[in-house]
């Protein structure tokens, strides 16, 4: 069997450890005498060194919990922590999760959940700043992002996605690249590179095609704040936290994630909260609901 096949078979095969995967892409990586290729495999196999290397697929969207203490041994446990008590120059970093783990110890992490959430710890340093800022009242003791492990998933399952596309595209391009002597450039290098960018890191997608539609999405970008902030403000006003809390907690999740596909999965869940206390949030949130529901993709 020819490489390329092995390698298309283990991308679909959900039993084989994408870590033997990517060791057969690093072979082919030779082969075509691609660097791009070669050092995605490397970082996707020993870990990312930085944060802006970071593909979109390794950044996930999070929400954060914690455990407070008050006066008179009042306390909470794994409460919800509303981004919009932190300041607000920190609100974009704890909302997100930036995954720099090799891929092994990602899978390892999901083999071993039961389906759940995965924890990352918050800087103790700074629930110390922002501890006593979030309850009235009360101090937080920990917290943590918390990490879907659906969310996990997904990456992973992007990885074998990208990985099966690239290789059917060169698979047309040559059949036999995969057996080729290495560095041979068995399919020309500006190709090559055309289809990494395409179907590996997605350069292509993120280059605006003209200038008025860069600044139309500039334009967009600013109403859709105006937007979330007025929202987070009208939930703000309605003085029952434990109803409003979980919103604005989805409310901040929309913001950060407008423009990519889990949007829609925040506003639909958005949604869901709400209409399980529409009598109370109802008046408040429906001025808001036509232009939310216009960003929806």
């Amino acid at each position: 069997m020819s490489l390329l096949r092995e390698i298309q078979d283990a991308a679909i095969d959900s039993k084989t450890d994408l870590a033997s995967l990517l060791r057969k892409c690093k072979v082919l990586a030779a082969r075509l005498g691609s660097e791009e290729f070669k050092s995605w495999v490397d970082s996707e196999l020993s870990g990312y060194k930085n944060v802006e290397d970071l593909p979109e697929y390794r950044v996930l969207h999070v929400t954060s919990k914690g455990h407070f203490s008050g006066a008179f041994g009042s306390g909470m446990n794994n409460a919800d922590i509303p981004m919009f008590c932190l300041p607000e120059k920190f609100r974009e970093t704890m909302s997100r999760s930036n995954m720099m783990e090799p891929v092994a110890s990602i899978e390892a992490l999901v083999s071993k959940s039961d389906g759940g959430t995965a924890q990352e710890p918050w800087n103790p340093d700074f629930v110390a700043m922002v501890g006593q800022k979030i309850y009235q009242g009360m101090n937080c003791m920990q917290a943590w992002k918390v990490i879907p492990i659906t969310a996990l998933i997904a990456a992973l399952d992007e990885i074998r996605n990208r990985i099966l596309n690239f290789v059917l595209e060169i698979e047309a391009q040559d059949p036999d690249a995969g057996e080729a002597a290495l560095n041979s450039s068995p399919v020309p290098p500006e190709k090559v590179n055309q289809i990494f960018n395409t179907y590996i890191s997605g350069s292509v997608q993120n280059v605006a095609t003209g200038s008025h539609s860069f600044e139309q999405h500039a334009t967009n970008n600013d109403i859709n704040a105006e937007l979330f902030s007025q929202l987070l403000e009208a939930l703000q006003s309605v003085n029952q936290p434990e109803i409003t809390v979980p919103l604005c907690n989805n409310v901040e999740e929309m913001r950060s994630s407008q423009g990519t596909q889990s949007f829609k999965e925040h506003y639909q869940h958005f949604m869901s909260l709400l209409s399980n206390h529409m009598t109370v949030l109802g008046p408040v949130v429906a001025p808001f609901l036509p232009a939310l529901a216009a960003i929806v993709p």
